[in-house]
């Protein structure tokens, strides 16, 4: 990964439509954002792919009033994803989630998968009781599976730009997101940008100096 060259550019505001993310590239993206990490593995997200026209103008025309400056970027884009977070948390899912692991071998030993439920258990109940920051949580891991497949798409010479610029009520209805326990947290763009309308300004960031205290 060229690490300047991404420290040295500005994220796509304007994608070139007549490019399509090939079929195998947007799998093997896919599959990395279906191994992003997620605190005690609790795995809340649900991901909308949208590759059809049908499925970008949806979207483009369901953003809110105050966000339309965002459809021409999904609409021109290959594909955007909706990234939706659980609304909360039911038993049901913790067990799904445990069924899995016991299915896929995580923990050969019974014993320690047996510790290992009764800790997330317990973790998960510190933040919906004594936090109380439950759902604000969740997000947090679907923000860290934004990030990571963004550096993902750099790899692969995709660009990908993130979208909070829409009304999640009308997205969640468009899709009926609400429906399945969720509700849209984040938006991701993913295609390759308009050579004729690159940014090529300097970016500004504050120096390391006002960034950054060793101890």
């Amino acid at each position: 990964m060229n690490l300047d060259k991404l420290m040295n550019k500005h994220l796509t505001r304007y994608f070139d439509p007549s490019k399509t993310i090939p079929a195998e590239t947007l799998q093997q993206l896919l599959r990395f954002l279906r191994s992003t990490p997620s605190s005690v593995n609790v795995q809340p997200n649900h991901y909308y792919v949208l590759a059809t026209p049908e499925g970008k103008e949806r979207l483009a025309g369901n953003l809110g009033e105050r966000f339309r400056d965002n459809a021409e970027k999904i609409l021109n884009a290959s594909h955007t994803i909706i990234l939706t977070t659980r609304a909360d948390l039911p038993d049901t899912h913790l067990e799904a989630v445990f069924a899995k692991e016991r299915a896929d071998g995580r923990f050969p030993d019974p014993s320690k998968q047996e510790l290992w439920e009764s800790m997330t258990r317990d973790f998960l109940d510190l933040r919906n009781y004594g936090y109380k920051d439950l759902n604000h949580w969740m997000e947090k891991q679907t923000y860290m599976a934004v990030g990571l497949t963004m550096m993902a798409a750099a790899e692969l010479g995709v660009e990908a730009t993130p979208l909070e610029g829409f009304d999640p009520t009308s997205v969640d209805k468009a899709f009926k997101i609400r429906e399945s326990g969720h509700t849209t947290t984040v938006l991701l763009a993913l295609g390759y940008p308009d050579p004729e309308k690159v940014y090529t300004t300097p970016v500004s960031r504050f120096d390391a100096d006002q960034l950054f205290t060793f101890i």
